[in-house]
């Protein structure tokens, strides 16, 4: 068998965090629902996006179009707690066999899926999407390169883009790991967990585009500090694996 095999009709879910994401959370829902209604390969379907305690109208978006769309779940936080509780809350509420992780901001195109779908089902249970043409400006996108070449580094991997949120990932092992970045970093965390517990990712190479508007919901140099922290503290955790200074978490059956 190989990974492309048909592997017939999936059930996904979409997990997603939203911060002040008024200018783009409708279009992006939209967007997502049109591709799950449309795919003949999803069989089944839903959307769960944590309200990271938005203050800018995207609560009422939000509440609009769950009155449109029954398969829209909406977990909210009283107050922002960060992009990496957000979207660790969103995948805690799926249900679906795959999970795949999005941005609200509209800068991952969810038909990147279609290069994902027919390789589900076909024994690896974690797939990446790898931007070839990061959107984003130049000091983000060498932020980006730097910690991930430090990632691959520290955890003996050689992935072309460690920090990508898009992921699509076997629901079950997702909702497993206990998952503790508290902001932007979220998806740095993932892949290296995912890792941990001998998981080999398949990156895909998808589309990457600018945000549909607003303005990023962290600071640079803040959000590099913090990314560097975060490498540094997961880096040291794998070491200290490696040499069985620490035990791997457990994980239940249907998620190894």
């Amino acid at each position: 068998m190989n990974d492309i095999d048909e592997p017939g009709p999936v059930t996904i879910s979409v997990a997603a965090p939203a911060y002040n994401e008024a200018e783009n959370i409708a279009a992006a829902v939209a967007e997502w629902r049109r591709w799950l209604e449309r795919s003949p390969a999803v069989a089944d379907w839903e959307i769960v996006v944590c309200d990271d305690g938005s203050t800018d109208g995207t609560s009422a978006i939000l509440a609009d179009l769950q009155d449109d769309c029954p398969r829209l779940a909406v977990v909210r936080f009283a107050r922002n707690r960060g992009a990496g509780a957000a979207i660790a809350a969103a995948i805690g509420r799926t249900r679906m066999e795959w999970v795949v992780l999005l941005d609200s901001d509209g800068q991952f195109p969810i038909a990147n899926l279609d290069r994902f779908v027919p390789r589900l089902g076909t024994g690896r249970k974690a797939f990446s999407g790898a931007r070839v043409h990061k959107a984003d400006s130049l000091p983000y996108r060498w932020g980006s390169a730097a910690s991930g070449a430090a990632s691959n580094l520290l955890h003996r991997t050689r992935y072309r883009d460690f920090n990508s949120i898009f992921k699509v990932v076997h629901g079950p092992l997702l909702r497993s790991l206990p998952l503790e970045a508290g902001g932007m970093n979220c998806s740095t965390e993932i892949t290296a967990r995912i890792a941990e517990l001998g998981h080999a990712w398949a990156e895909i190479p998808i589309e990457h585009r600018e945000r549909g508007g607003g303005a990023r919901g962290w600071r640079f140099w803040g959000g590099a500090r913090d990314r560097a922290l975060l490498v540094g503290y997961l880096g040291y955790r794998h070491w200290l694996l490696r040499r069985g200074v620490l035990r791997a978490p457990a994980v239940p059956e249907d998620a190894r």
